[in-house]
């Protein structure tokens, strides 16, 4: 059978990084082919060659056994391959409709838009994709899951038969995993071939056909999904054995306390939370999406106002407003949209880590004095491991994994003794995971207070010395860390609804 697309021998380098060598990938008819490998392997490189975002320096791709050249999206389109980004690229203030074929309308006489004949194509592609949906809402009133439906709508409507979807679940929850998985398997039965780029093993184990690996620009290997262990997958990403150590639960009876939150309240989603972090200590919130989880911590930091409770840091009350208070108090939050909240992508990886500091490096009449910068971004490169060509490098260009480690790195350039992780993995490989883990636990040994918010309940098992679980805004209970907890006892927890909260574990 001719491959739907088949590259070859792709070559592509950008200054400084040799991001794509010999790489090589193909995708057949009705099948989902899974393309994995760590942060920086060159999977999304590759990708945006097929959809005609970057060019290759070097190789062959062909279409259903025809060379082609792709020189834009505009091209890719009209071979059928459409592309889902991680980040949904659609309009809040259209509708459903007007997103799908933006650019495209059809059009009554003297150029009006025909908005029921663009209502009626955007029903049917709904229909074909046994998706309800209504064409005339605005997508800003969508959930992620919806939007992303919408994404693969307006892909299929230029009849897409390559569809390549990148972490399409990384903001989704069970629930709407599963249907998004119901649209895959609909697409597969229509023939159209999915490339499903994803750092989650268990998607990659349900919904996969075939897994391509890659590793620093290279083709690894490929293999049949159903046939392959985890363990060989990730073998072959990351080239080296990773450490599963669980974590140590240190001995903290002695250890002051560092942070003290009592009856924190703001609106319905933080509602009368009390917990306390201890110096060394590392404290795992879980909970499901909407818990509250993000919402205490973005309170706490001064990025929300705070209605009600006190917060206290080392035993010393605090009037936290804003996140300058906070981190004059000593506290770093590292926000689960690092690419929003955390880095400033236009700059370079030495000034995102000094830009928390800045003042340390201030000379008189405001100069930045780049050197002392420059010198102490290199030691922080060196101590994190962050692999990027020099500190000039702009941040946007790194991995995922690489630019979380700059925001640790701006943060402990800023000597904050308690830190929160929001999502401190979300976007993250195999490879980079194991990093930040063992640099959490290493943090924790030197006495920083950590506090780890994560949806991945086998990641809150494995780093936590304690885990505080909520639901619906409220602290439902306080588990210990370590192998005596399971996943059924936080998720009980995580389910435990306001009216039937009596008699939990506060």
């Amino acid at each position: 059978m001719t491959d739907l697309v088949a590259m070859s021998g792709i070559e592509k380098r950008f200054p400084g990084v040799h991001a794509l060598k010999q790489a090589r990938f193909d995708l057949r008819r009705g099948e989902v082919h899974a393309l994995m490998g760590e942060n920086g392997a060159g999977k999304s490189t590759l990708m945006k060659i097929m959809s005609g975002i970057y060019q290759p320096d070097d190789g062959r791709i062909e279409v259903e056994g025809r060379a082609v050249t792709i020189n834009g999206p505009r091209a890719a389109q009209a071979l059928g391959i459409g592309i889902i980004h991680q980040e949904l690229a659609l309009m809040n203030d259209l509708t459903v409709a007007q997103n799908i074929f933006i650019g495209r309308e059809p059009r009554l006489r003297f150029g009006r838009l025909d908005e029921a004949a663009l209502n009626r194509d955007a029903e049917a592609i709904f229909a074909a994709m046994k998706v309800p949906m209504d064409p005339r809402a605005e997508v800003r009133s969508l959930s992620v899951a919806k939007q992303q439906m919408v994404e693969i709508a307006k892909a299929l409507s230029h009849r897409s038969r390559i569809l390549i979807m990148d972490e399409p679940t990384a903001a989704l929850n069970d629930r709407e995993t599963n249907e998004l998985f119901a649209i895959i398997r609909q697409l597969k039965a229509d023939g159209v071939g999915v490339v499903y780029i994803s750092h989650k093993m268990d998607e990659i184990k349900r919904i996969s056909d075939r897994v391509t690996v890659m590793r620093d620009g290279a083709y690894v290997g490929t293999v049949e999904a159903a046939d392959t262990p985890i363990a060989t997958i990730i073998s072959m990403m990351v080239g080296r054995e990773l450490d599963h150590t669980e974590v140590a639960i240190p001995d903290l009876s002695g250890a002051p306390v560092a942070l003290s939150v009592r009856g924190l309240s703001r609106g319905r989603m933080v509602r009368d939370v009390s917990f306390s972090v201890k110096q060394g200590e590392i404290l795992g919130f879980a909970g499901l999406m909407g818990a509250g989880r993000t919402e205490v911590a973005r309170v706490i930091f001064g990025a929300d106002p705070r209605e009600g409770g006190e917060i206290e840091v080392h035993g010393k009350p605090c009037a936290i407003r804003t996140p300058r208070d906070a981190v004059a108090h000593g506290i770093g939050y590292l926000s689960e949209d690092r690419k929003h909240f955390g880095l400033a992508l236009g700059l370079d990886v030495r000034a995102n880590i000094g830009l928390a500091s800045l003042e340390r490096f201030t000379k008189r009449l405001g100069r930045v004095d780049d050197g002392a910068l420059a010198q102490v971004a290199r030691e922080y490169i060196s101590t994190l491991a962050i692999r990027t060509p020099s500190d000039r490098q702009e941040v946007k260009l790194l991995s995922g994994g690489n630019q979380q480690k700059v925001v640790i790195a701006k943060w402990l350039l800023r000597n904050c003794d308690i830190l929160i992780f929001d999502e401190p993995t979300r976007g993250i490989d195999v490879g980079a995971k194991a990093e930040i883990y063992r640099l959490l636990q290493t943090l924790a040994e030197e006495g920083k207070a950590i506090i780890v918010i994560s949806s991945e309940l086998p990641e809150v098992l494995r780093l936590s010395h304690r885990i505080a679980v909520m639901c619906e805004g409220r602290l439902t209970g306080i588990l210990p860390g370590g192998p005596g907890t399971t996943q059924e006892e936080i998720m009980r927890l995580a389910t435990l609804r306001s009216d039937a909260m009596e008699g939990a574990t506060a």
